[in-house]
């Protein structure tokens, strides 16, 4: 599924290590582990709707400028989160592939129409019922 999009060019992703946040005892404070990822969607050579769609979706990850920013910092090796973050980019593009079925408007059955007007009337008498009597004139 990811395949045809492991062509995003290295040269359009710009990768930064950092420090990762969280526990780590000593050698935390002087190991560079994370890893920041950086993805200009507007400046990639990606297709325009794949762009448009990376860009209409509602991703925390994606600023008003239309970079996309990713942060891995789950595995202790610096390698092992370059991948993580890679992988989420490509499955951040493959999403944005998919081009979604166009919604066909549908129309209620015959007897689905039936039914809801047999209800509704159901519904009115029993209302009717609850009504105070009143009394005939004599």
């Amino acid at each position: 599924m990811l395949k045809p999009f492991r062509a995003v060019p290295e040269d359009e992703i710009e990768i930064t290590a950092i420090r990762a946040q969280g526990a780590g005892g000593q050698n935390v404070n002087k190991v560079s582990s994370a890893v920041h990822l950086r993805f200009d969607i507007g400046a990639s050579s990606l297709p325009a709707p794949i762009k448009s769609r990376l860009l209409g979706l509602r991703d925390q990850r994606i600023s008003k400028d239309g970079v996309l920013v990713i942060k891995a910092q789950q595995h202790r090796s610096l390698e092992r989160n370059r991948e993580e973050a890679l992988t989420r980019l490509y499955r951040l593009v493959a999403l944005a592939a998919a081009v979604p079925r166009p919604r066909m408007p549908t129309r209620p059955t015959r007897s689905a129409r039936r039914k809801r007007v047999e209800s509704k009337t159901r519904r009115g008498q029993v209302k009717r019922l609850r009504a105070r009597v009143v009394p005939a004139a004599e």
